[in-house]
């Protein structure tokens, strides 16, 4: 299944590499690679992800990596919808899924 990351998803990605990169270059370069390849898994298992508390839709699901909630939607493709800390409360505004 094909992968699809959101603009706002790699926007946060960036954010988060470059606050890790400010006390360790190498270890922000090891965190995106590891997420990365935690996400392509997704190709072959796309559910294997739990579904989202706040949204309660089986096609909203999220992969939990280290801190982080990797937010994606299941259709015909897999959509990499946002990237959060596991801590901050997950705006609807931001997954904009139109079936959700």
């Amino acid at each position: 299944m094909k992968i699809v990351w959101s603009p706002l998803a790699l926007e946060r990605v960036e954010d988060i590499a470059q606050y890790i990169a400010e006390d360790n270059p190498d270890a922000a370069v090891r965190w995106v690679d590891d997420l990365f390849v935690a996400v392509e898994r997704l190709a072959d298992f796309p559910e294997s992800g739990r579904m989202v508390p706040e949204v309660g839709s089986p096609r909203i699901r999220e992969l939990i990596f280290g801190t982080y909630r990797v937010i994606y939607s299941v259709k015909d493709q897999v959509d990499i919808l946002t990237v959060r800390r596991s801590s901050q409360l997950l705006r609807t505004s931001e997954i904009n899924d139109d079936e959700t």
